[in-house]
């Protein structure tokens, strides 16, 4: 019927609206007023009020005492379902991998054409750190996560499951050393360490470190990661 396809693709538009909306904000540095969310989203401020409020009464989102918009306490009670079993397996080796190395140590798993972090853990006796935050995404063909992620397979198998992804040189080397390196690919000033987890029935993950420099040299914090990533992937099987 006419008026039901119309109806549905509205409901349909506004639930986009509001899944978009709660990207722009897991994104952003810092909190954004409601004009800003609404120019980003593109649309009229009091489309994105309503929204907001929808969010708000889930706990999606908060608003300070400014007015301005952040992410909510419920993500977190949503976040804790997604991929549950990987989560806490990975827990304990990011910790002792983030504070045995002096880096931020992460989950990055493969959404659509991007990866993203799943959890991210900082070290605790150490200065300035990188910090990664979770729901940040890249795209799979640049970084070292998704170049681990991509060294699991060969060329034709990527070109099936992600065809708007180029599959780079590098992951055939990752998949001969068991990790992969990156360099001002996702954040200028950057390095990136990953190895890929395997996770039976699920397409793989990878765990990797990021850092500005290190006096340990590629080879070894590569192991390192790799080791961390080969004790996961056993535990998940």
């Amino acid at each position: 019927m006419p008026g039901e396809q119309a109806e549905a693709a509205a409901h349909s538009q506004t639930l986009s609206r509001g899944i978009r909306a709660l990207e722009l904000l897991a994104q952003a540095a810092t909190p954004l007023s409601i004009a800003e969310l609404s120019e980003q989203l593109g649309v009229h401020r009091s489309i994105a009020y309503r929204i907001l409020r929808t969010l708000e009464d889930h706990s999606l989102v908060f608003r300070d005492d400014a007015g301005r918009v952040a992410p909510g306490a419920g993500l977190a009670i949503l976040a804790r379902s997604v991929s549950r079993d990987l989560q806490a397996v990975a827990l304990p080796e990011l910790n002792q991998l983030s504070d045995e190395l002096g880096m931020t140590a992460f989950i990055g798993v493969w959404d659509r054409q991007d990866c993203v972090t799943l959890v991210a853990v900082e070290p605790q006796h150490t200065g300035a750190t990188v910090a990664q935050r979770p729901g940040s995404r890249h795209p799979l063909s640049t970084g070292a996560p998704g170049i681990a992620i991509q060294s699991t397979m060969n060329a034709a198998q990527w070109a099936r499951l992600a065809p708007d992804q180029p599959y780079r040189d590098a992951a055939k080397l990752a998949k001969e050393r068991g990790f992969a390196h990156s360099h001002d690919e996702v954040i200028p000033g950057l390095n990136s360490v990953a190895a890929a987890i395997t996770i039976p029935g699920a397409r793989p993950a990878a765990l990797a470190v990021v850092y500005i420099r290190s006096e340990i040299s590629e080879e070894l914090l590569g192991a390192r990661v790799a080791e961390s990533a080969v004790r996961i992937s056993a535990l998940l099987r």
